[in-house]
């Protein structure tokens, strides 16, 4: 299959957009198109994530969001990799691994230590995709949350 993955600028957000909303109805979220879209404008326009889709022509058919972090053993900056999203009809194609390669060239480019991911323990597609993509399961570390 022939694609071609570029870094997203605000010319995206629509094509972005799309995806992401499809991304959180898969994680069970009520649709809605336009708060999604707000919420990736405003990590463009503030640098707080840069957002990486894969093409197939000129159609957006996935995408991987990435938020800086630093990591206190390596003190060096390291790349959480929040969301990554293939539509259905293109899957099983290796897009998935294409944006997760572009992910750690992103790493090399920046001078990051490297990718750090969760994701749920009933999503059996990655729990599969990620240790085959060189990523270890790490079963020392607990992971909380707190909401307001």
């Amino acid at each position: 299959m022939d694609y071609k993955i570029k870094k997203a600028g605000l010319e995206d957000l629509e094509a972005a957009a799309v995806l992401f909303n499809l991304y959180r109805i898969f994680y069970r979220q009520e649709p809605d198109v336009e708060k999604g879209k707000a919420f990736l404008k405003e990590r463009l326009l503030n640098h707080e994530s840069d957002i990486f889709l894969i093409l197939a022509g000129e159609q957006a058919v996935g995408f991987v969001q990435l938020y800086k972090l630093f990591h206190y053993t390596k003190l060096k900056k390291q790349w959480l990799l929040s969301d990554l999203f293939v539509h259905p009809d293109y899957r099983g194609k290796g897009l998935s691994v294409a944006l997760i390669d572009r992910c750690k060239q992103w790493c090399e480019e920046t001078g990051a230590c490297g990718l750090m991911l969760e994701t749920e323990k009933t999503n059996a597609i990655g729990n599969k995709l990620y240790p085959r993509c060189g990523f270890e399961y790490d079963g020392l570390h607990n992971y909380y949350h707190w909401w307001m």
